[in-house]
């Protein structure tokens, strides 16, 4: 193998190991059965006696040999422990067939799950399939096919009808539709034009265009997608974490259980001490703990893949847990609830010495150097010239707006708070939108206003937690109160918080969360970032920032927030289904282990008891890929 396992190939010679141990067990069991069917076959003790023997080490090698690695170990008492202790018990009171036959039987079920495992799995990674294998670069007039990982931020890339688009980038020329379903789970197209943002996954179905690169390989979307889910499964889920737990106390028990029935019986109920043998041997099978081992995080693993496939990452299985729990959700409001592009609708000059336009000017020329949304929006909507040489001081405050000196004036930009905190005095305004107040050497001399649009399902999103669940529903903005008063009832929400600074979101969130369980909290933007943090579960909207994404526990990869909906009815699937295994592996695992201590079931049905109810449960789990949204 070598040098094959550097580096990028590393996980790809591990599998090639794994397929290579895998096969030599396949043989060494085909080699072992047909030992096994001569040895029935022939009548003679002695052969059959040594005919069954190569057949139990050959089918059971590997069983055996993880137990006797194990021996000395804290998780000694595992499946492995208790098949060989059981078929060895069953081939020293010379119940042959039935001990091998326990061991193929088990080997069949265990390759019977780990295909339905790994069918799961290759169904998720089939989902998450939308890297790009190569990316066209453009060279001057040469087009070059090259590995996604040798682009440059800044190169040029042709993206043709029919492939995937391999790097996050802007549209330089051309238009085109793209299927972003294996992003967003949304199966309209988006058409797409120059200057558009395009995210890598996404595939061109319509005209050939040319895109500049604005991520590298390993921080592009598609990348960074495909990350999150391989690491979903570290976080586990409490009921993950109890079953492990459940797992290393019950294994030791029934052992020392079937200790007791082997010294109980022949002493007590004066059996012999092979029939006592064989019943606490079959005790032992039927307690493996497979399906409870194996079908619970498998059930969460297919609920994190389900919820990839509609749009919605999620950074661990103990999210998905706690969203059954959540009894209160906080909006954010622009962005989130709203579309967080804003006009300016209105403009007024307060001063005889500016006109409109130039209260206009002065608000763009300062707004120039933020990344704020609001700076965009007013940068939008000025049609005048820029000279941003006349700005020579410039100083942004978070939550508040931008203090800076131009044309050799002291000039403020901002919010009522910040022309609070520069004592400069403002008239009584019953105005409706964002206002952005603009004072002159300490003297206010007009402002702007911004009106912003609700999203189209966001009534429908509150409209449907309500029928979900008693859901305590709060929206949180720095917007004014009449502006956030006036969007909170067209969406009836009863519970709103206005004019508030990041660390008052914060605060708010906090005593939030003293009244209710669970707490999630949805928002998009740079100062959501703490409050995501806070939150049970942080929920960031897919074109939020990139800070907000990272602190968040919960991705939406589009800007509907109808997704949350989504969600929770996912996460309740795979709770039901996961509660369902627990229940019935329980419920047969006791009554099989009863039937086994009083000798009514022998090995063959221990057999059904383990490996039967972890294919059950394992099948039951695949159930959640059939979740349809909405």
């Amino acid at each position: 193998m070598g040098d094959c396992c550097l580096h990028d190939e590393h996980n790809h010679c591990h599998e090639h190991e794994h397929e290579e141990s895998n096969l030599v067990e396949y043989i060494f069991t085909v080699i072992g059965i047909l030992f096994f069917i001569v040895a029935i076959l022939i009548q003679n003790n002695n052969i059959s006696f040594y005919l069954y023997l190569l057949s139990y080490l050959l089918i059971g090698y590997k069983i055996i040999w993880n137990a006797i690695k194990r021996l000395f170990k804290k998780d000694m008492f595992d499946e492995n422990f208790i098949m060989t202790i059981a078929t060895i018990g069953a081939f020293a009171i010379g119940e042959y067939k039935e001990a091998i036959a326990v061991l193929l039987f088990y080997k069949v079920g265990e390759f019977l799950q780990d295909k339905a495992v790994e069918n799961s799995k290759k169904k998720i990674k089939g989902i998450l399939d939308m890297r790009a294998e190569y990316a066209n670069l453009k060279k001057g007039d040469d087009i070059q096919r090259v590995d996604p990982k040798k682009v440059s931020i800044g190169d040029t890339i042709v993206v043709k009808t029919g492939e995937k688009v391999p790097l996050d980038g802007v549209i330089i020329y051309g238009n085109t539709e793209l299927d972003m379903s294996s992003l967003s789970g949304e199966s309209i197209p988006k058409n797409v034009k120059e200057k558009d943002e395009v995210l890598s996954g996404s595939v061109n179905i319509g005209g050939v265009i040319e895109i500049e690169v604005t991520s590298s390989f390993e921080n592009s979307t598609v990348s960074q997608i495909i990350d999150l889910i391989e690491n979903a499964t570290s976080k586990k889920s409490k009921t993950e974490k109890f079953i492990t737990r459940f797992a290393k106390v019950y294994t030791p028990i029934v052992t020392l259980l079937a200790i007791f029935i082997l010294i109980l019986l022949p002493l007590v109920f004066q059996l012999s001490f092979s029939e006592a043998l064989t019943r606490a041997c079959t005790f032992l099978v039927v307690s493996c703990p497979c399906a409870l081992v194996i079908s619970v995080p498998l059930g969460f693993f297919v609920g994190i893949g389900t919820c990839s496939k509609n749009g919605i990452l999620i950074k661990g299985s103990n999210y998905l847990d706690i969203l059954n729990q959540v009894d209160a959700i906080v909006f954010d409001k622009t962005g989130t609830l709203t579309k967080g592009v804003f006009k300016v609708t209105k403009t007024e000059s307060l001063s005889e010495k500016y006109s409109k336009e130039q209260v206009l000017e002065y608000i763009a020329h300062l707004e120039y150097f933020s990344n704020h949304y609001i700076a965009k929006s007013v940068m939008n909507s000025f049609d005048g010239k820029m000279d941003v040489k006349r700005v020579t001081s410039h100083e942004e405050i978070a939550g508040f707006g931008i203090v800076a000196t131009m044309d050799n004036k002291s000039v403020i930009c901002g919010n009522k708070k910040l022309m609070k905190k520069e004592k400069i005095e403002l008239p009584t305004m019953e105005e409706e939108g964002t206002i952005i107040y603009l004072a002159v050497d300490n003297s206010l001399i007009g402002y702007a206003i911004l009106s912003d649009e609700i999203k189209e399902d966001s009534i429908l999103l509150v409209e449907k937690l309500n029928k979900l669940g008693k859901y305590d529903v709060y929206m949180l903005t720095g917007d004014n109160q009449k502006t956030a008063e006036n969007i909170a009832r067209k969406l009836n929400i009863q519970k709103v918080f206005s004019e508030l600074l990041p660390n008052d979101k914060a605060k708010i969130l906090e005593e939030i969360k003293k009244d209710h369980q669970k707490v999630m909290y949805v928002g998009d933007g740079i100062n959501d970032s703490p409050v995501l943090a806070l939150a049970d579960v942080g929920v960031s909207m897919g074109k939020g920032s990139d800070i907000a994404i990272e602190t968040s526990d919960m991705v939406l990869m589009t800007d509907s927030p109808i997704k949350i909906i989504d969600s929770i009815k996912i996460s309740r699937k795979t709770k039901k289904i996961v509660s369902e295994n627990i229940a019935f592996a329980l419920l047969i695992k006791v009554l099989f282990l009863i039937f086994s201590g009083f000798g009514i079931v022998g090995m063959w049905f221990a057999v059904f008891a383990d490996v039967g109810v972890a294919l059950i449960a394992i099948l039951n789990s695949l159930r959640i890929f059939r979740f349809k949204n909405r």
